[in-house]
């Protein structure tokens, strides 16, 4: 395995960050304003498996490209549904292939907008205008540059180093808490996306804690009370834990009740708890008993984070007449506003120029989970 160089941070800092729960402090202060830790983190933390979205979003004879940091992924599905990851970049003079963000139904061929250069969905070249009658030039070593996929439970995933841990290895025991929900076969019924002008890491440190609830989040509180639940360590690349619902709430919504039907599948302690799992670096997964909804993470600066937030649905639950998301969509876009603010304010509190990072209070050990597995990559290896 490749030596990781550690992480352009004070070493005695970070080693404040690992020591005992009770005792710890959060990361350095340059963790979240510096542009070369950034840049430290696109290179070792979302170069191995990364969230770049839903399955569904890919059909069969479909393209889609996305950016991840300073370059791009295409991800081409065949049409006998296999799908496939490379990079963004012709083979000729780079051009990307498709407008990272954008979506093309192409089931014959990937053509090049700049010199018409084809590839096959395996990545393979087709041809090259004018390069018909020449000798020398082999098709064979000019395929697109291709990088580990993985689709799981409905989630697609690639691996840009090419020498990350095996994705079973990666997800460890998330499988069995989130097979019951059946993620894979739901429909997202809508999407909203977020620019938040805050680091990555204060959002998912945010994520990780209800200690704040009681403070900005009314309507949540409502239905979740905010001392609830436990977080959990077990195998794998992800940290989480659940919180209840209260006697006679169905779901997370502004009035306890739901719009649709709880899955078929959960047992009595999943159809009466919320579970919210952040499946590092990039996808937050919280599990309602009748909804999925995800948060997918891009950085774009160490001060402003992307976020597509998406709400997914049993898929006969979404096909009734009259049926509306807006149940679970009203009650997470008030809630996910309200942490926006928040996260937004402490990205601005940590730019002042005395601020040291501060303790942790016994309900943030989910904080600590993330913060001490982070701080331990910092390390490097």
């Amino acid at each position: 395995m490749a030596t990781i160089p550690p992480a352009p941070l004070d070493p005695a800092q970070l080693a404040l960050a690992l020591a005992p729960f009770g005792d710890s402090r959060m990361l350095p202060r340059d963790a979240y304003l510096s542009q070369d830790v950034l840049e430290w983190e696109r290179r070792y933390l979302f170069d191995g498996w990364m969230c770049l979205g839903r399955s569904s979003d890919i059909s069969n004879g479909g393209l889609r490209a996305e950016s991840v940091g300073e370059y791009g992924v295409l991800l081409t599905r065949d049409q006998d549904g296999v799908l496939r990851g490379f990079e963004n970049a012709c083979r000729h003079r780079g051009h990307e292939l498709l407008p990272c963000g954008g979506s093309a139904y192409s089931p014959r061929a990937i053509v090049c907008p700049y010199h018409a250069w084809s590839y096959r969905h395996d990545g393979s070249l087709i041809g090259a205008p004018h390069f018909k009658d020449i000798e020398k030039f082999d098709k064979s070593t000019l395929g697109l540059k291709p990088m580990r996929v993985q689709e799981w439970h409905g989630w697609v995933f690639v691996d840009r180093s090419g020498t990350a841990v095996d994705f079973a290895e990666h997800i460890g025991d998330l499988e069995e808490i989130v097979a019951p929900y059946d993620a894979g076969s739901l429909v997202t019924c809508e999407s909203h996306e977020y620019d938040v002008e805050a680091n990555w890491k204060v959002i998912v440190e945010n994520y990780q804690e209800c200690y704040h609830c009681s403070m900005i989040h009314p309507e949540l509180c409502r239905v979740s009370p905010p001392t609830s639940g436990e977080n959990i360590e077990r195998p794998g690349n992800w940290v989480g834990g659940w919180m209840d619902l209260r006697a006679g709430a169905e779901t997370m919504s502004l009035d306890g009740r739901s719009g649709g039907v709880a899955m078929a599948r959960l047992d009595e302690h999943e159809l009466s708890t919320v579970m919210y799992v952040a499946v590092l670096p990039n996808l937050l997964i919280s599990l309602h008993p009748d909804y999925v909804m995800t948060h997918l993470l891009v950085p774009v600066s160490p001060d402003r984070t992307r976020i597509t937030c998406s709400w997914a649905f049993p898929r006969d639950v979404a096909a009734r007449d009259g049926f509306s998301p807006a149940y679970a969509v009203d009650f997470w876009d008030l809630t996910n506003r309200q942490d926006w603010a928040a996260c937004e304010s402490v990205q601005r509190g940590m730019k002042a120029p005395h601020h040291e990072a501060g303790p942790l209070a016994p309900d943030e050990d989910g904080v600590y989970h993330f913060v001490s597995h982070i701080a331990a990559a910092y390390q490097g290896s």
